[in-house]
Parts: C-alpha cells; sequence; structure tokens
C-alpha cells in the first residue's frame, strides 16, 4: 500500500490497539521519508497513543522527527516537555515547555505543566512565580489556585496555604482535593476541629477514600476521641484491608485504652502485611513486656532485631526483660550493643551500670554511672547510686563530692546531707558531719532514728549532743 494512499482518511483512522508497533513502522518510515504534509494527523494520532500507552521513548522520538520538520509549532514542545517529564527528565521537561511559551507566551497549559517541572526540580520559588502568571492570564484557575496552595504547603508556610486553598473552596465547594489539603494544614497548625471539619467534607465528596478516613482517625486521636478515631481506622481497613498505617495506628488506639489483646492483633495485621515494619513488632514485645509476658516479649524484641539490627530501643528493652528474667549476662550483652548504638544514651548507661553492680562488677559500674551522669547531668538518681557506690568503695572524697550533686538536683534532700554526714565522720571532720546531720535532721526528722540505729554507742554522748546544740 502506498503510504500517500488516497483512500485513507486521516478522520477515519483509529489505531487498534493490538497494531500499535505496526503502526509505529508505518509512521516512522513517513517521517524518514520527509514527505509527512498528507499524515501528520496520523502521526500525532500515534503520538498521542504512545503517550496514553506509555511508550514514552516512541512518544520521545515521534516528536523529535516531528520538531525537525515544524520547529515552531509550540504543541509539539508543550508534548516533549509532558514525555520528558513522565520519564524523570525533568530538566529536559522544563527546556521544552520554555521553548513552547518562546512561541506561545500566554498558553495556560504550558505553564501549568512548567510550573509542574519546576517543582520536581526543586524550584518551588520560580513554580509559583510561573502559577502567579497563570493567575495573571486567568484569575479564576482552580488548578492554579490549589496547586499554589500546595506549593506553600512544601515550603511549611501553612497559613498561606490555606488562604489559597480556600479561595478554591469559594470558587468551587465540589473541589474534593482541596479539602483533603486543608485537613492537613490545620492538623499541623493545631487547628483540629477545622482539619475534621475539612477531612469531613472530603468524605462526603469522597466516602471511598481510605486514606481520608486515615487522616481523620489522625485527628480524633490528637483531639483524644479515641473511640471515634478507631472507628475511623476501621472504615479506612474496611475499603482497603492491607492499610498497614490504619492497623497500626488502631493499635495504638486500643493500647491507650488498655485493650491490649486487640491492639496485639493489630501489631500483628500490620507486620503481616509489611514484614519490613520492625515497629510494629516491637509494639507487640512492648505489650507482653507490660502483661509481664516476658519470653513473649523477648521473642518479638528478637524478631523486630532481625528485621533491623541496629535498632536499639529492641536492644535496651530486650535487656530489661532479660535483667528481670535474671539472665544477667545475656542482658548485659545488649545493653552494650545498645550503647554501641546510641553512645548518647544515658538510659542505656545507667541500666549497664545497675546491672553490673548487681553482678559484683562495682568498679565497672562507677565508670557507667559516670558516662550517664555526664550525659543526663541533671538525673537525682544517677547521681545518687553513683554516690553510694563510691561510698561502698570507701572512695569518700568522690563521694562527697556526687552528694554535692544529688543536693544541687534537690536542695532539700535529706538523704544526702545524712550520707554526706557518714562520709565526713570517717574522714575525721566532725565539724562538717554535724553540720549535714543538722541538715538532715531538719529536712527530715525521721532520719534521727535511723542514725541512732547506726550509731548507738554517741546517741546518747553528750558532746554529741551538745554538738548538734540540743543542750
Amino acid at each position: 500500500m502506498s503510504i500517500f494512499d488516497s483512500d485513507h482518511s486521516d478522520n477515519e483512522f483509529e489505531l487498534p490497539d493490538e497494531d500499535l508497533d505496526e503502526e509505529l513502522k508505518f509512521c516512522i518510515s513517513i517521517l524518514e521519508s520527509g514527505y509527512v504534509y498528507d499524515s501528520v494527523d496520523r502521526i500525532e494520532e500515534l503520538l498521542q497513543s504512545c503517550i496514553d500507552y506509555d511508550r514514552l521513548e516512541d512518544a520521545l522520538y515521534l516528536l523529535e522527527k516531528l520538531i525537525e520538520i515544524f520547529p515552531y509549532n509550540s504543541e509539539y514542545w508543550l508534548k516533549k516537555g509532558i514525555v520528558f517529564n513522565g520519564l524523570f527528565r525533568f530538566s529536559e521537561a522544563l527546556l521544552a515547555y520554555e521553548q513552547s511559551l518562546s512561541l506561545n507566551p500566554n498558553d495556560i497549559e504550558t505553564l501549568i505543566d512548567k510550573a509542574a517541572a519546576e517543582e520536581n526540580l526543586g524550584l518551588l520559588n520560580q513554580a509559583q512565580e510561573t502559577l502567579e502568571k497563570v493567575l495573571e492570564l486567568d484569575p479564576g484557575n482552580d488548578d492554579a489556585l490549589f496547586t499554589i496552595g500546595l506549593l506553600l504547603q512544601r515550603k511549611s508556610r501553612l497559613r498561606e496555604s490555606i488562604i489559597y486553598f480556600n479561595k478554591v473552596v469559594e470558587r468551587d465547594p465540589d473541589y474534593a482535593e482541596v479539602y483533603y489539603e486543608l485537613g492537613f494544614c490545620y492538623e499541623n497548625i493545631a487547628q483540629l476541629d477545622k482539619a475534621l471539619e475539612s477531612y469531613d467534607k472530603f468524605l462526603e465528596l469522597d466516602p471511598y477514600n481510605a486514606n481520608g478516613w486515615y487522616n481523620r482517625g489522625v485527628v480524633l486521636i490528637k483531639m483524644n476521641k479515641i473511640e471515634q478515631g478507631i472507628n475511623s481506622y476501621d472504615l479506612a481497613i474496611s475499603i482497603r484491608e492491607s492499610f498497614a498505617s490504619a492497623w497500626y495506628n488502631k493499635g495504638n488506639a486500643l493500647a491507650d485504652l488498655g485493650r491490649l489483646y486487640e491492639a496485639i492483633e493489630c501489631f500483628k495485621k500490620a507486620y503481616e502485611i509489611d514484614k519490613n515494619d520492625e515497629t510494629a513488632v516491637y509494639n507487640i514485645a512492648n505489650i507482653y513486656e507490660e502483661l509481664n509476658d516476658l519470653p513473649s516479649a523477648v521473642k518479638y524484641y528478637t524478631e523486630s532485631i532481625k528485621i533491623n539490627d541496629e535498632y536499639y530501643d529492641a536492644y535496651l528493652s530486650r535487656g530489661f526483660c532479660y535483667d528481670s528474667m535474671g539472665k544477667y549476662q545475656l542482658a548485659l550483652r545488649d545493653f552494650n550493643k545498645a550503647i554501641s548504638l546510641s553512645k548518647d544514651s544515658a538510659e542505656a548507661w545507667f541500666a549497664k551500670a545497675d546491672l553490673e553492680y548487681s553482678l559484683g562488677q562495682v568498679r565497672e559500674s562507677v565508670y557507667s554511672y559516670r558516662e550517664a551522669a555526664r550525659l543526663e547531668p541533671d538525673n537525682y538518681e544517677l547521681w545518687f547510686n553513683l554516690a553510694e557506690t563510691y561510698f561502698e568503695l570507701g572512695e569518700w572524697i568522690e563521694a562527697l563530692k556526687a552528694f554535692d550533686e544529688c543536693i544541687r538536683i534537690k536542695p532539700k534532700d535529706a538523704a544526702s546531707f545524712y550520707s554526706k554526714a557518714k562520709a565526713n565522720f570517717v574522714l575525721s571532720r566532725t565539724k562538717e558531719a554535724i553540720e549535714c546531720l543538722k541538715t538532715a535532721f531538719l529536712y527530715d526528722p525521721s532520719i534521727r532514728s535511723e542514725f541512732e540505729q547506726e550509731y548507738p554507742e554517741i546517741k546518747s554522748s553528750k558532746l554529741f549532743r551538745r554538738l548538734l546544740g540540743e543542750i
């Protein structure tokens, strides 16, 4: 058949899906012949089919051939930009859109697509300027208003984005997507009532949108309407059963209500859907630990570590379980691993110190307590344990320094004053010891009984009572 067959009508031409390759081969032969003028419509239809069927490399070839012949056709440059965009070649897409606009400066479709390419390249300010140009040409262009709102949202300028989204609502109250974005913005500026109202409106227009029900659930939970939040998660799951995040959040909400076994089932479902979700497995373990089912807790902490062998929280939590089960060496191993993953964790150093002390590794525990105190210098319990350990080791001066830190944190801490008194007695600093005793008795009179039991030989000493100022 001649490629210039006069019996073929461009207007009647329809491309059968199965003949795309054959038609492509035929049109390429036309383009390469250079005699295309009678077949332009046919080639353009093929071009659109290539775009529709995601045959973008073929579409690009056709466009480049057409542009060689018709270099001043702005529509071809626009389509070339669209194809480059689909191929994620955004810089080339932007150049194509700019070429199209040089030929047809006020084409709104090209301006909107150019803004999309600029956004994909992270050129958010340029994208906004391009869309403002659209609004100069067409002040009521809802897509431009909506997209500027999205750009402002990406720049965390949420209150400004709300202004643009509301302009869209004023013009088109049934523009569903805008209510979804309004919900997101209001939620993130803590206007939860408006966020809920926006998601409700979105769901009126798009009631089978699982993400909408999920986000609505998130807002309700933040409003402490936990049962309603769970209902929203259930609706999201009924629409998309494989919605792992909805199962996960529902599990958290049930746990907050103390419905722990139901929460476990939700987390297990989330894990079943997403086998890489170590946090869902960790939460299962956490609940078993709360239920005092330590073997099950260890099992799931171990499973979460298999998914992520650098999961600091899982090592630390499993260590606490091993400690409670009397498996001290396993606990110590986990605490050391947690420290290796997060050297700046006071909690891990503190846990290690307590365990070392319990194992009789008193000198090692001092180092761990000091590391913990370095990271968390205002932790009273840390300093007190360190001070007591120094006291046990007979390092009285260091003990006094640590008790002083306790008093810095809790100025009326009778226990620390009493311990300082005992250390000063050992150091024969009688005056300092008496002053500390006076202060301890002042803040907690019951300590006097403890003192008399520990030092029965001096409780009735007239000299001692005189020093205390009691006679």
